[in-house]
């Protein structure tokens, strides 16, 4: 059991383990975002096109917060972008609830969207910066696994929250961001390059990526297949005849299979090429959406869940560890924050082009949607040799600069960086 447990969660370093219980707790806390809806149209008597309103402006919050949040875990440092933005996120999550009027209400729901999500680029960069490379998709897919297992406690608790008064929402997430900023401001060093590296580039360079461009785009065609879990799919269910209950129950299935799974396989995964893997993840999840086409029943609905779900926790860690391989180091928190802006942008867009398609009739929705996945996946495989050359230069340029040290080399450096506080 001992030699099990180390093979899938241990030779991680302990900075990793400070962020991913930070993550845990601050997703066990989850509970505004997903009841946002609700709480503006029945607590506080917005109108249908009053609430869209404000979650636009939420949206065009989100939108801007991953590219800003990455130009300050790289300019300002990972540790002070993600603590604020944690403390930022729990002021603007008690103003929420303590605001009753339209201008004050829209003015913190932009403050909430803009630092909501701060902390994913930061996140992303500390992992990138402390855990050698050949660990980093099992790093990165254990932190999916703890998003997931803390967002779907979340969800039944705040269902039953919610009961209570919507008041104990807001104070349960400002606490776990609160908890999350100060676990990370005290336990965790400064992880980034020195002041010479950081000197060296900006957003232009990583525009001037094209494998990063390139790989933007593919997962935001991606998203644009994997939000219509929010977006159409239930609209396809209600057509079907079939109530909001059976929608919960179908696509429930999808976090017991993340929490069950994922960990059993994300080490075994770690062994092949990361940009395939992600490739035939995509491609699973699109046949998923594409099979939705067939499906009448909660039942059915279910076994479409389970076929997308199994696609999802195949890729689960291996964005991420592409990120962090096509990214300088002085550069991760920028090559971050444009991945998540292809995550914010997708949940623009997927209802603008869900939307018109499931209108012509659900036998063109999916089958399109299904497509759209395929196009990504190819993109994907399409990048593979690009993205191993790219590897392999950063682990030659690691091991020139480290005497060749090896895959340990980036370890190592972070140990350094974290026994040696950041001067500027």
């Amino acid at each position: 059991m001992r030699s099990f447990l180390h093979e899938k969660v241990g030779g991680l370093p302990r900075t990793f383990w400070i962020i991913w219980s930070g993550t845990l707790v601050n997703r066990l806390g989850t509970m505004v975002e997903p009841f946002i809806g609700l709480y503006l149209t029945q607590a506080r008597g917005f109108s249908l096109a009053a609430a869209g309103t404000v979650m636009t402006l939420y949206g065009a919050g989100a939108l801007l917060s991953q590219v800003v949040a990455g130009w300050m875990a790289d300019a300002f440092g990972r540790r002070v972008t993600l603590s604020g933005g944690m403390v930022l996120t729990a002021a603007a999550m008690v103003a929420l609830g303590a605001s009753t009027t339209l201008p004050a209400i829209a003015t913190t729901m932009f403050v909430l969207g803009l630092a909501l999500d701060a902390y994913r680029p930061a996140s992303q960069a500390i992992i990138a910066d402390v855990v050698s490379p050949k660990d980093r998709l099992r790093a990165y897919g254990l932190l999916f696994w703890a998003v997931n297992l803390g967002f779907a406690v979340a969800m039944t608790s705040a269902g039953w929250l919610a009961g209570a008064g919507f008041s104990w929402l807001f104070w349960v997430d400002a606490a776990t961001c609160l908890f999350f900023g100060a676990l990370v401001w005290f336990g965790v060093r400064e992880t980034r390059p020195a002041v010479r590296e950081r000197a060296r580039g900006g957003f232009r360079d990583v525009l001037r990526d094209k494998i990063m461009l390139f790989f933007t785009a593919c997962t935001m065609l991606y998203t644009l297949t994997y939000f219509q879990i929010y977006t159409t799919l239930p609209l396809t269910m209600s057509g079907e005849g079939l109530s909001p209950a059976d929608y919960g129950t179908a696509v429930a299935l999808n976090g017991i299979m993340v929490v069950l799974i994922q960990p059993l396989i994300s080490d075994r995964l770690g062994r092949f090429d990361q940009s395939v893997v992600l490739a035939c993840g995509i491609a699973v999840v699109g046949a998923g959406f594409a099979l939705t086409v067939l499906a009448s029943t909660t039942v059915e609905y279910a076994l479409t869940v389970a076929v997308w779900t199994t696609g999802e926790v195949i890729m689960a860690g291996s964005t991420g560890a592409i990120v962090a391989t096509l990214a300088p180091p002085h550069l991760r928190g920028r090559y971050s924050g444009l991945y998540g802006l292809a995550w914010s942008s997708g949940t623009l867009l997927a209802p603008a082009i869900g939307m018109p398609l499931l209108e012509i009739g659900p036998h063109v929705l999916w089958p399109a949607v299904g497509v759209i996945a395929l196009v990504a996946a190819a993109g994907q495989l399409a990048l593979a040799p690009a993205v191993r050359r790219r590897a392999a230069a950063s682990a030659a340029d690691a091991g020139t600069r480290d005497g060749g040290a090896g895959d340990g080399a980036g370890e190592t450096r972070a140990k350094e960086r974290e026994r040696v506080p950041d001067r500027e």
